[in-house]
């Protein structure tokens, strides 16, 4: 049984192989999860980004804000579990780094 979802820039058709009733919710929700992880991970890059333009224009006040919602969004991801704990830390750690660097 397909399952069609919408994604910019092209419609992505999932095949679900599973036999059983719970494998089938499951291969459903996997679908679900996956897409929304997508999302969350192109914010969390979009923001990156935005972070690192302001770190190289050396302008302080906007990397700080940048920072500060770069910080926020990988919390809420690895929150979510789109980003593994260790990860988001990891990456917090590397912005904070680049945010107080002298």
């Amino acid at each position: 049984m397909p399952l069609r979802l919408s994604l910019w820039p092209a419609p992505v058709t999932y095949k679900i192989m599973a036999n059983t009733k719970s494998a089938i919710k499951a291969a459903r929700k996997s679908v679900r999860l996956t897409v929304r992880n997508r999302g969350v991970k192109t914010g969390l890059k979009t923001l990156h980004k935005k972070l690192d333009a302001a770190v190289k224009a050396n302008d302080a006040a906007a990397a700080k804000i940048a920072g500060i919602a770069y910080v926020s969004a990988m919390n809420r991801a690895a929150k979510s579990g789109a980003v593994h704990r260790n990860a988001a830390d990891r990456a917090k750690s590397h912005a904070a780094k680049y945010i107080f660097a002298k």
